[in-house]
């Protein structure tokens, strides 16, 4: 299997942008869903810190989305 992946690398350089944006957009989608599973986890524990905890989920999710622009633009033009 090994030596089928390296042999279209090696036919089509294309191949490892597609691996490199999949792993990307799979990180970015995991990272989120863990995210805001632990963002309503915590809301139902302490509801009155409501309020913060979605602003605070919020932005971090903004920060794991612009990152994973970032890779796939840097990704799509190499």
């Amino acid at each position: 299997m090994f030596e089928m992946a390296m042999l279209l690398a090696q036919v089509d350089g294309t191949v490892g942008v597609g691996i490199g944006m999949g792993l990307a957009i799979l990180g970015a989608g995991l990272g989120i869903g863990r995210i805001g599973g632990s963002a309503v986890e915590s809301i139902a524990r302490q509801p009155e810190a409501g309020g913060t905890i979605s602003t605070q989920m919020l932005i971090s999710a903004a920060l794991i989305e612009g990152a994973t622009v970032i890779a796939l633009i840097l990704l799509y033009i190499s």
